[in-house]
């Protein structure tokens, strides 16, 4: 991986670029709500049919395979777990974004920025939290 900055001189001064996560934050508001919510909604389609692709390859494997029937159906049980356990989280996200208010910022994401530090910088500015709220798709504002 190459280094987490990039090193400029301008002049007499010396500018460093560094790599910085920034959080993205929604605000909730009725259009966001339906978004995120068929969002939810399809990832978990998505995990359903990727269980039943599993239960499927499954008993095509115990028919045709010599391993132990038991070990096939521990190891795709595992994974099956695993995706309703998602599944699960999900459903939960579903009833938490059900209950926030109109107007309430939630964490979105988080992306790689870059920052710019030269000497006289102030190190709190740079290494201090920042993040970027977006409203219906629009930046309504930038925290740092």
């Amino acid at each position: 991986m190459p280094f987490p900055f990039t090193i400029l001189i301008e002049g007499e001064e010396i500018l460093l670029k560094i790599i910085k996560k920034v959080l993205i934050k929604q605000v909730i508001t009725e259009k966001s709500r339906r978004h995120l919510k068929a969002t939810f909604q399809e990832r978990k389609r998505k995990l359903e049919q990727e269980c039943q692709q599993l239960l499927f390859e499954q008993r095509k494997l115990q028919r045709r395979s010599s391993f132990s029937k038991q070990e096939i159906a521990r190891r795709f049980q595992k994974e099956i777990d695993k995706r309703k356990e998602q599944m699960t989280l999900i459903d939960f996200k579903i009833e938490q974004l059900d209950m926030l208010d109109i107007g309430s910022e939630i964490t979105e994401t988080e992306v790689d920025a870059l920052i710019e530090v030269k000497e006289g910088s102030n190190w709190q500015d740079v290494i201090g939290p920042k993040s970027i709220v977006i409203k219906d798709n629009i930046v309504v504002r930038i925290d740092e």
